[in-house]
């Protein structure tokens, strides 16, 4: 196991109270969730990773590659430390569903870490700390993923989104090896 020092990660709460939000792989700590309830639909595709998440959020067991909603459903869409669990050549449509079902003007947010290539690493598993700060509370937490032919960058996240039709609206790193990127779907 190859892990990085722990990162911190603060979530402003930028949603409105009538906002429905969509949490891609919403499941485990469900972060999106415990910030901000019954506002939240969370997806994941273990029903386990539901399970262990907070009440509030309704949770979905789905493939955020196939994603069971009507087009523009969600005011907000948002993937915490998500994308890098999806393998690269997931990504496009997995941001072609997350744009299909955002209204227009809504926004997604993506709180992930960089991964670099593996290399001549031998450990098979790359694991990140998280200590994630609420407006009301603190969650330590970790994630981790096969790091065989796995890497993620902003630069990387931004390209993928940019090629289905989001508009970048900011970028600002979280700690020095976490991002948050924040973009949007044009309103026309």
């Amino acid at each position: 196991m190859f892990g990085i020092d722990s990162q911190v990660v603060r979530i402003e709460d930028v949603f409105n109270d009538e906002d429905l939000i969509l949490d891609l792989g919403g499941g485990g700590e469900g972060v999106i969730g415990q910030l901000r309830g019954r506002q939240v639909v969370a997806i994941d595709r273990r029903r386990a990773e539901l399970e262990e998440c907070a009440q509030g959020p309704l949770k979905v067991i789905a493939d955020a590659k196939s994603l069971p909603f009507l087009d523009e459903t969600f005011d907000a869409e948002t993937a915490f430390f998500f994308l890098m669990y999806v393998p690269e050549a997931d990504r496009d449509t997995v941001f072609a569903e997350a744009y299909r079902v955002l209204k227009p003007g809504g926004r997604l947010h993506v709180w992930d870490v960089t991964i670099p290539p593996q290399g001549d690493q031998p450990q098979r598993l790359f694991v990140v700390p998280v200590k994630v700060e609420l407006p009301d509370r603190v969650i330590e937490t970790g994630y981790g993923t096969y790091w065989a032919e796995r890497t993620l960058s902003a630069d990387e996240i931004r390209q993928q989104a940019e090629r289905v039709g989001f508009e970048l609206m900011e970028s600002a790193e979280s700690s020095p090896d976490t991002f948050h990127l924040t973009f949007q779907r044009p309103a026309s």
